[in-house]
């Protein structure tokens, strides 16, 4: 432990707690991250050099991996038939008359979910930031986006944002680096689409398309789902952490899973209980506490940290923590295409389709979406998952069939608006607990008709790309209906400017507790039409930080 005490805690070194840790340091603020994985090093952790590259995702471990469970979740419906998930191989992927909980796509360690993320670095769309007002669903965010976009800038200078090409107004591009050009594969795309009328550009991607501040630029090898080897790949922690650490003002401690946040007199926080990477319990005292878990984990902490001052758990004095939990909605299809076009090579989503994103851009369904190319992210891009999922057969046909067709596979996918519903929520498993004898987070998940109407649309549009691309039979299908599958995962400690139906304010300040602050995707009123959410995260970190600095300045703190 270091000697000098932490003016500020911060449970979680993701994309929020990075960067609020990074902003703090900026003006001289002590800062002590907590961490509950470990501190992974990119050159000697991810194997991509290894022969056996291929039969590794990100390398997970037990220490990097938080339990949680699911919840009962809904019975399929065979009028939604045509979503159910399939490979031309193995048949139907879920045999069940329910849906599934597959995974949540979560990292613990430092860096957080960015440590295996595409680098997608994504402003959220200002049409979907006015939902409730719009169309009586979700909530409106507390700010504008101009207030929020300064501090998007702030992000893309620190990590390095390529593109900066979005369909509405960006004031300042001076700072972003310039776009990926498309790869073989995506100019297929782009071309095959022209007659559909959709209009496909550059992806903005927290990836190096130049060197930049002592990072190489990208070497197109499309594997960033398994950890960037390279540092070129912008996660929090070759970016905000690293940056924060040379400030000397922030001490990283790996492997130190909080337990409760402890709450004292004049309704504020006082103490974290954390156990550390021996097995130790310890406690520590800060002026600031910020919690950036997650939207699964910062609603588990919070009901954690139940007291008698906080019966119902920290901060839930509206009741509404773990409520308006929202999931990736997602669907994804894959084919051959007619030519060899070597889709294992590029980046995994280089270029984009916004045409739908607007909330009202979908016919007859409230919320919208986005397309890109996922051949990568989908993992078909080695010759195992080419023998075991897109190519059939046997012996020496199969051989033959393999050399035939590897290198054809283009994959398109797509990502939704998630609203809210009474049904999707995170709460305590009453039965399971984890090693340190806490009740683990619990899932729970459904599907409103509006998703499935939505869901139903990005299906069907996936495969009208992929057809008009050059992929003449598709064999494998999987999406949101029948599994719980999500990478980004919003709500559960949603901001609001009403103490009554909301956890935190506009500054991510929870209504009662003067010092606590959360900063991660759980304060997301709405979850936006596809878009990616590490910069919005990071953007609404670094505007908390601002807050807590100018309190802390004027002794409200």
């Amino acid at each position: 432990m270091p000697g000098a005490p932490a003016d500020i805690i911060i449970i979680g070194s993701g994309a929020g707690g990075a960067a609020c840790a990074w902003a703090l340091c900026q003006r001289g603020i002590r800062v002590l991250i907590l961490e509950a994985g470990p501190r992974f090093d990119p050159y000697l952790d991810y194997g991509l050099d290894q022969p056996d590259w291929e039969q590794h995702r990100f390398p997970e471990s037990k220490a990097s991996t938080g339990r949680y469970s699911f919840g009962s979740l809904q019975t399929l419906d065979l009028h939604w038939k045509g979503l159910r998930s399939w490979n031309h191989i193995h048949g139907e992927m879920n045999k069940t008359t329910r849906r599934h909980g597959a995974k949540y796509h979560h990292v613990r360690g430092v860096g957080g979910s960015t440590l295996h993320f595409t680098g997608e670095a994504h402003r959220l769309n200002p049409d979907n930031m006015h939902m409730h007002s719009r169309f009586g669903v979700a909530a409106d965010w507390p700010m504008t986006f101009q207030e929020l976009e300064p501090y998007y800038e702030q992000a893309e200078k620190l990590i390095g944002v390529a593109g900066g090409t979005r369909p509405f107004n960006l004031r300042n591009t001076g700072h972003f680096l310039p776009p990926h050009a498309p790869g073989y594969a995506s100019k297929k795309i782009i071309a095959g689409c022209i007659h559909l009328g959709l209009r496909w550009m550059p992806n903005t991607l927290a990836t190096l398309s130049q060197p930049y501040n002592g990072r190489p630029k990208c070497n197109y090898c499309a594997n960033c789902n398994r950890g960037c080897p390279r540092k070129d790949k912008g996660s929090a922690d070759v970016t905000f952490i690293d940056n924060a650490l040379k400030s000397g003002y922030c001490t990283v401690l790996p492997q130190s899973e909080v337990l409760k946040v402890n709450t004292k007199n004049n309704d504020t926080v006082g103490s974290v209980d954390y156990v550390d990477h021996k097995g130790k319990l310890n406690s520590l005292s800060a002026r600031v506490v910020v919690v950036a878990c997650g939207a699964v984990q910062t609603p588990r902490l919070l009901l954690l940290s139940a007291s008698a001052d906080a019966p119902d758990g920290l901060a839930n004095e509206s009741g509404e923590v773990g409520k308006h939990f929202m999931e990736t909605v997602s669907w994804n299809s894959a084919g051959l295409h007619s030519e060899n076009i070597a889709s294992y090579r590029g980046l995994p989503s280089d270029i984009i389709c916004w045409d739908y994103n607007g909330p009202d851009a979908i016919p007859n369904v409230i919320g919208g979406c986005r397309f890109s190319p996922t051949t990568a992210e989908a993992d078909i891009i080695g010759p195992i998952n080419y023998a075991g999922r897109a190519v059939k057969g046997w012996g020496k046909q199969h051989k033959i069939a393999m050399r035939n067709n590897f290198g054809k596979v283009l994959s398109i996918g797509s990502m939704g608006e998630s609203l809210p519903n009474p049904k999707s929520f995170i709460d305590l498993d009453p039965q399971q607990t984890d090693d340190n004898g806490q009740a683990i987070a619990r899932i729970h998940s459904h599907l409103e008709q509006n998703d499935l109407r939505r869901l139903q649309f990005m299906a069907d549009k996936t495969r009208e790309i992929l057809q008009a691309a050059g992929v003449e039979e598709i064999f494998e299908e999987y999406g949101s209906y029948d599994f719980f599958n999500s990478t980004h995962v919003f709500g559960g400690a949603r901001m609001g400017n009403d103490a009554e139906t909301s956890v935190v304010n506009a500054y991510g300040r929870s209504h009662r507790w003067k010092n606590l602050f959360i900063t991660d995707a759980s304060v997301f009123p709405s979850s936006g039409g596809g878009e990616s959410p590490s910069l919005t995260i990071e953007a609404l970190a670094i505007r908390t930080a601002e807050q807590i600095c100018d309190a802390m300045v004027k002794k409200v703190l």
